[in-house]
């Protein structure tokens, strides 16, 4: 069978019989598999209240236990279920359980989920929690709420209290006001209206964040 070149040839090479089939051989790439789930699960529920809504919502993180019984044995999130009286957001939550839940089946490094779901910014804009922490959505408290999880099941380093930042906020509070700190600016790097000037320093009360100049 002749075959047309249309194309400059800038080389050539004799192939001999058998090496092409030598050649193709099939290139097997090895998937990781899901997790498997047992009869009972153990896992933490958390409540999540905004001043947006009367009603609260609840988040069920279960975890599976993985290499039981050797020195490698760890808990890690196997599924989340977000529940609440109001219907509002009632599709988008499904969805994002699934994924999420999905996420976790798949194994490897799940910590990214934490800053992509923090990073979700509410357009109508964010609120403040009890305590004064701001949150820029639902989606970003959530995406804390999954930050706490992982660092009491030690996938993620982290004080689930931060007795520095809490120290700081006190320190604003007691030299600047109460109001001074209720109104600061907005973080570049967590999004929080947190930043206030303090020992000429910007400093944001949520993540520690600070630049002077």
């Amino acid at each position: 069978m002749a075959i047309k070149i249309d194309s400059k040839i800038t080389g050539y090479e004799v192939k001999k019989p058998g090496e092409e089939a030598d050649k193709e051989v099939a290139t097997v790439h090895h998937i990781a598999p899901l997790l498997e789930r047992d009869d009972i699960l153990e896992g933490s529920t958390y409540k999540i209240k905004t001043p947006n809504s009367d009603h609260a919502m609840y988040i069920t993180i279960n975890d599976v236990i993985v290499n039981h019984g050797t020195p490698d044995e760890h808990r890690r999130p196997f599924e989340v279920f977000i529940n609440s009286k109001n219907m509002e957001h009632f599709m988008w939550i499904v969805a994002l359980t699934r994924i999420t839940s999905a996420i976790f089946r798949k194994g490897g490094d799940i910590t990214f989920l934490v800053e992509e779901l923090k990073a979700v910014f509410d357009p109508r804009g964010g609120y403040y929690k009890r305590g004064g922490k701001y949150m820029p959505s639902i989606v970003a408290e959530i995406g804390e709420v999954i930050q706490q999880h992982l660092i009491s099941i030690g996938m993620m380093e982290g004080q689930l209290n931060n007795a520095e930042l809490q120290a700081k906020r006190l320190e604003a509070e007691t030299k600047l006001g109460a109001d001074a700190v209720a109104k600061g600016q907005q973080c570049d790097k967590c999004g929080a209206m947190a930043v206030v000037r303090l020992d000429n320093c910007n400093c944001c009360l949520e993540c520690g964040d600070s630049k002077c100049g």
